[in-house]
């Protein structure tokens, strides 16, 4: 079954709704809507169902951030949505013992190409749709077809405008490990619905 990651919880309203979710992403990057401080992320990621797989959310961090958060806040895995080579990617895994998740945003087949260079690095791959000048959370989606026949010794996860009206059909062309939303189960930026969460939820269950 298509596992389910919510990303960008910043309530105890939105983290309830996600509990028949997989995963969560509690989001450190200020350009965000959804930019959450350690502490606040702290007090959410102890009130996680215990099966959830808690996951923050970086852009380019230096260690100085990894650290600060890490030492606060109880994560199962680092996404990295930047510009992160796959040495750092490494480096990051060594250095803070978590696997981690590197997103790759996508516009053309050279981006998804892009993704074997860090197989020996990351733990999983997730591709989102390429905006310049943006990290993520666009609410835009990208071509599927880019995507079909993709194979990766990496489990991996579908990204990018995703929400319950289309994922059915993303999910009729692609079998990802997992689907990403964010903006799909908003009512404003950075402000999560509920009630669209867990409509999400149940529509990609019942595929």
């Amino acid at each position: 079954m298509t596992k389910i990651k919510i990303c960008g919880i910043t309530t105890e309203d939105a983290l309830k709704a996600a509990a028949g979710a997989d995963f969560v992403g509690f989001v450190f990057y200020p350009k965000s809507p959804r930019a959450l401080e350690a502490g606040a992320a702290a007090i959410l990621s102890a009130a996680a169902a215990p099966h959830l797989k808690k996951t923050g959310l970086f852009v380019d961090p230096d260690d100085a951030l990894l650290d600060r958060v890490l030492s606060t806040v109880e994560l199962n895995m680092i996404q990295l949505h930047g510009e992160e080579n796959p040495q750092r990617v490494r480096d990051i895994a060594a250095r803070f013992g978590l696997p981690v998740m590197k997103a790759l945003r996508v516009a053309t087949g050279d981006d998804v190409r892009k993704a074997r260079r860090y197989e020996e690095a990351a733990k999983w791959l997730l591709f989102d749709a390429k905006v310049e000048g943006q990290a993520g959370g666009t609410g835009k989606t990208f071509d599927w077809g880019l995507l079909k026949g993709f194979k990766s010794s990496l489990p991996w996860m579908l990204s990018g405008g995703l929400n319950a009206a289309n994922v059915g059909d993303a999910l009729a062309v692609l079998k990802p490990d997992a689907v990403d939303v964010s903006s799909g189960v908003e009512s404003a930026p950075g402000r999560k619905d509920p009630a669209l969460i867990e409509n999400f939820i149940k529509t990609v269950k019942s595929r």
